[in-house]
């Protein structure tokens, strides 16, 4: 079997090689890409789509099918390591609390817990030193890190930007607040469930989008069939489509972001971590 492996890693490796010698040269004026494509997208965004951001309007719309197929993939990312790592979580023969009014660590053992108490506070096992600034610095950023990443998806037609790197920001804000203050209290604001059922939202607003326009008997992902809905004329509605699934794409990117963080920083318990 090992035999068998390494040929096929062989096989698709010197195929990789040999169709890669067909490729015209990086950066070639003469290339297909440089004398057929691009000239079009360049002189024809506004009129096709009126969309000022000719990568966007290329992401989103020309090539709609291999960006909701990306998306795809990133979906999958997160739900393969949820089925990699995520395990059960165990009893915990003992753990640590900080007390509130005198700020003192202490190991409590047993099956009893404090819950929801105002004067102990749940610790890591591996302690890391409570940080008052920290923790409250981040927690006045992240609002306006959050505005940020809804102003990068909201104007990623006029402007760089986009649901990927819009859903960059807002997953990382997430990630932030569970490093400044600690991943319970995460989770409890976002949990894991919440967190599968927006990834799997963001794929589904996005191919919903273009099984919408089937319905109205255009092709897939052809966002003129969706003006009666969308308001304006064909290409208006090309645009406004194209803003509909770059939001799937957000969701579906800030989602995943924090599902994989969750499985990774604790190992797949979820219970203590980054």
């Amino acid at each position: 079997m090992k035999i068998l492996g390494k040929l096929t890693i062989l096989l698709c490796g010197v195929l990789l090689m040999v169709f890669a010698m067909e490729f015209p040269n990086w950066g070639d004026p003469e290339s297909p890409a440089s004398t057929h494509l691009s000239p079009y997208f360049i002189q024809h965004t506004m009129e096709d789509t009126a969309v000022p951001n000719i990568v966007t309007s290329v992401l989103a719309d020309y090539r709609g099918y291999d960006t909701m197929f990306e998306t795809t993939v990133i979906l999958t990312a997160g739900l393969a390591c949820f089925l990699l790592l995520r395990i059960e979580r165990k009893k915990i023969p003992h753990r640590y609390y900080r007390h509130e009014p005198t700020g003192v660590t202490l190991r409590m053992e047993g099956e009893k817990y404090p819950k929801n108490s105002a004067v102990f506070q749940r610790m890591d096992a591996n302690w890391v030193p409570y940080d008052f600034v920290i923790s409250r610095t981040c927690r006045l950023i992240i609002p306006f890190i959050q505005i940020f990443a809804l102003y990068v998806v909201a104007h990623g037609h006029h402007s760089p930007g986009g649901g990927f790197q819009g859903g960059v920001i807002m997953g990382a804000s997430v990630i932030l607040f569970a490093i400044s203050h600690n991943l319970r209290t995460s989770i409890k604001n976002f949990s894991e469930k919440t967190a599968a059922l927006f990834s799997v939202t963001g794929v589904f607003i996005y191919a919903g989008t273009g099984a919408l326009c089937l319905l109205f008997g255009e092709v897939f992902l052809n966002y003129s069939a969706l003006a009666p809905i969308l308001g304006g004329d064909r290409v208006m509605a090309r645009s406004h489509g194209i803003l509909v699934v770059e939001i799937g794409v957000a969701v579906a990117v800030t989602a995943v972001m924090i599902w994989i963080y969750y499985n990774l920083s604790s190992a797949g318990k979820q219970d203590e971590g980054l």
